[in-house]
């Protein structure tokens, strides 16, 4: 199967089970993409903000079923890093799609910043996924760990949601023509997926030089 077939049944999924499943659809993909398996939060939540301007969904349940599956995730792989087995992330993780490179990413950031950049990290693609790991194997307060955590998570997916939103506000006058925003995002989400698995497999080629 090429990298295009598989980022766009990937996309296809991706905003299927949001389409079908409503908040706990969002709160499952966030966790997720939380907890290091890399699904672009950025089509989860502008997708879901597209859906409350269709009034299929209400913006403050969306925020509120991305951050706690933001949470939750986050938990999992704080865990994982307390438990001694990002090792086996690291040998492994390129069969789910993380790179070590992003790992290696987070390892630095939280070296060179400490606690708050479990905050940070939540406000940035890709660093968002995997900084909950270094924060687990640097044993960080737990209760400091949620608090940005899910601080950071909910600036998040309100910031997509919103312009989700927008968006469809602003393809408010071309009515009929709606379905291309659909194509749009699902466009987008092919190429984002696209991307990181061009990413995360000349990592693994790399590597194993």
């Amino acid at each position: 199967m090429t990298i295009d077939a598989l980022a766009s049944q990937a996309a296809v999924l991706i905003l299927g089970v949001i389409r079908h499943s409503g908040y706990t659809g969002i709160l499952v993909l966030m966790a997720l993409e939380s907890a290091c398996i890399p699904i672009p939060s950025e089509i989860i939540l502008t997708f879901s903000g597209y859906l409350v301007w269709t009034h299929a969904l209400n913006l403050t349940g969306v925020v509120v079923a991305g951050s706690l599956g933001s949470l939750i995730g986050s938990l999992a792989a704080y865990v994982i890093g307390l438990s001694g087995a990002r090792h086996f992330l690291v040998s492994y993780g390129r069969y789910v799609l993380i790179s070590a490179h992003d790992l290696a990413l987070a390892d630095r950031w939280f070296a060179r910043h400490g606690d708050a950049t479990v905050f940070v990290g939540r406000l940035l693609p890709v660093l968002r996924t995997f900084i909950s790991l270094p924060a687990g194997v640097a044993r960080m307060r737990f209760v400091p760990f949620v608090g940005y955590s899910l601080a950071g998570s909910a600036i998040w997916c309100f910031a997509l949601a919103d312009a989700g939103l927008r968006l469809g506000h602003h393809w408010r006058a071309l009515g009929p023509y709606m379905h291309w925003l659909d194509r749009g995002i699902l466009v987008g989400g092919i190429t984002l997926i696209a991307l990181h698995i061009l990413r995360v497999r000349r990592s693994g080629m790399e590597n194993g030089k």
